[in-house]
């Protein structure tokens, strides 16, 4: 088989060196960066990607997409959401369960592993549902899940949060003998109310918008940290957002408490000041949150207090989405512009490195996830997921050039730094030149 050699890329944005992949695989790792590097050995018959001046990382893996196949095709499908994400230089993804039917069986969740399979373009890994039909009672097919074809690990109810504590408490010991992980969406119903439709505040209230405070968020993650502490099991908190989260997974993780969190690129840089205008774009949950918590978020990142970015990838059709404020869907579009985010928030600023933003967007997401041959150290002998990234891009996001089927796009004619040049699974290239192939 032809060789790929990815030539000149700047590992992890530090030595330069050639990359040679044969069969899926990364053969041999070849320093340039010095007048002695000697430049790949293979012969003249490779076929060779220039990657001068850009960034090598290992495949992103995202912790949280919807892809609403089944279901809701007319938001999204498996394929065009996998589109999205070789786009946003991802090599796996991780289906959230809020689909109909949900994923709350092994057939289920196999029908989703296949299709990801089909489409080729990125590795579509389920999440299963941890209570039947997301109901909050009765736990889910979790074991046969774990024990199908789709060898699912991570479960979660994303969308509703499992507030009984039994019922949480019953999962976690559950999944604890497969070494599986609860995903938790902290939103206390009583605390959030049904209405709720951003932070609560005085911007809501000037706004007349129901809003949810932040301790709606807080005391599940409190309430969670100490379960997981009395079962020996590990959760996962979805789309931290708080500045009291962050001190409460911080104190639990110094307690060694087996609590993992997630944030997501809106939760870096958008405030909840954007909802001035009613623009339901903006409507998200959890919602937007004031300057204070996105920067608290931002230096929990960089801490490594939060372990992971995740997208919260949430399509919605137009007439889900173009409603007033409160009537509105929930979520926004996020896996085609996660890596510039992330590159104009923290990069750019200084505050993190490439190698920081790999262990956030790859390799820690991998290891939560417990997904083989992701996540890598870009070493010889693991699978050729790779992503060149082009630091000094300067991108104004346009909506309308999206492959999502949806157009809920928060980031729409926003100017950002960093951009996915290239992406390739297992040695196969999906992207070139920011476009897919």
């Amino acid at each position: 088989m032809t060789d790929l050699i990815i030539k000149g890329a700047a590992l992890f944005g530090e030595k330069t060196s050639d990359i040679v992949v044969r069969d899926g695989v990364i053969v041999e790792v070849v320093s340039t960066s010095s007048t002695t590097g000697r430049g790949s050995t293979t012969g003249t018959g490779s076929r060779v990607v220039d990657a001068a001046g850009l960034v090598a990382l290992p495949g992103l893996v995202d912790l949280h997409t919807h892809l609403r196949e089944p279901g809701r095709e007319d938001a999204e499908t498996i394929l065009t959401g996998s589109r999205a994400a070789a786009l946003g230089g991802y090599t796996a993804v991780l289906a959230m369960a809020n689909t109909s039917p949900v994923t709350d069986t092994a057939e289920a969740a196999e029908r989703v592993f296949d299709l990801g399979r089909t489409a080729g373009l990125v590795d579509v890994q389920p999440v299963g549902a941890v209570t039947s039909g997301l109901g909050g009672v009765e736990l889910a097919e979790l074991g046969l899940m774990a024990r199908s074809r789709a060898k699912v690990r991570i479960f979660s109810d994303d969308g509703k949060c499992i507030h009984d504590a039994r019922v949480m408490r019953r999962a976690l010991e559950y999944v604890r003998a497969f070494g599986g992980v609860i995903s938790q969406h902290a939103q206390d119903p009583d605390l959030a109310g049904s209405t709720a439709c951003c932070h609560e505040g005085e911007l809501s209230g000037r706004l007349g918008l129901p809003g949810w405070p932040g301790v709606a968020e807080e005391v599940i993650v409190a309430r969670d940290v100490m379960l997981a502490r009395h079962t020996g099991s590990k959760v996962h908190i979805a789309h931290v957002s708080t500045a009291g989260s962050v001190e409460m997974i911080r104190w639990a993780k110094a307690q060694g408490i087996e609590v993992t969190c997630e944030v997501t690129p809106h939760h870096l840089l958008l405030t909840t000041d954007l909802l001035g205008g009613y623009d339901p774009v903006y409507k998200v949950n959890p919602p937007l949150r004031p300057d204070e918590d996105v920067a608290a978020l931002r230096d929990a990142l960089a801490d490594g207090t939060i372990d992971a970015v995740a997208t919260d990838h949430a399509p919605h059709a137009r007439h889900d989405k173009e409603h007033a404020f409160v009537d509105a869907a929930f979520g926004m579009l996020g896996l085609e512009t996660a890596l510039s985010v992330v590159s104009e928030v923290m990069v750019t600023s200084g505050a993190m490195t490439w190698t920081d933003v790999a262990r956030v967007m790859s390799q820690t997401p991998a290891r939560i996830a417990q997904l083989d041959g992701h996540g890598g150290s870009l070493l010889v002998g693991q699978p050729a997921n790779i992503t060149l990234i082009d630091p000094a891009a300067v991108v104004v996001v346009d909506r309308d050039r999206s492959v999502s089927l949806s157009r809920n796009n928060p980031w729409h004619e926003r100017k950002l730094t960093g951009a996915v040049s290239a992406t390739f699974l297992r040695g196969a290239q999906t992207v070139a030149d920011g476009e897919l192939v």
